[in-house]
């Protein structure tokens, strides 16, 4: 079982909400509104997507690597690296 699968109503609703701004985004491109209220609005995607992601990060955290943690040796290291592989991506976003 995924650590957010007890959450995973809440992010769908999110998600969806996140899909209808992006929508928005390109309604506003269609109709040549002006750039920095478009760009605004891309902040506003992008920091949504940003707390999907840490929502997700710590689920998994919680769940997962500790999981993991408990069972010990190559599990557990792997796991760990596997997060922290994931933190890089989200940095590098």
């Amino acid at each position: 079982m995924n650590g957010y699968t007890q959450d995973k109503d809440a992010y769908l609703k999110r998600m969806r909400r996140i899909e209808g701004q992006v929508r928005g985004i390109a309604k506003m491109i269609e109709n040549d509104e002006y750039c920095i209220d478009v760009l605004t609005q891309v902040s506003a995607v992008t920091k949504a997507l940003q707390a999907v992601a840490l929502g997700l990060m710590d689920e998994h955290l919680r769940h997962c690597v500790m999981e993991a943690a408990e069972v010990g040796g190559q599990v557990a290291e792997d796991k760990v690296a596997e997060a922290s592989a994931a933190v890089a991506r989200l940095v590098k976003s």
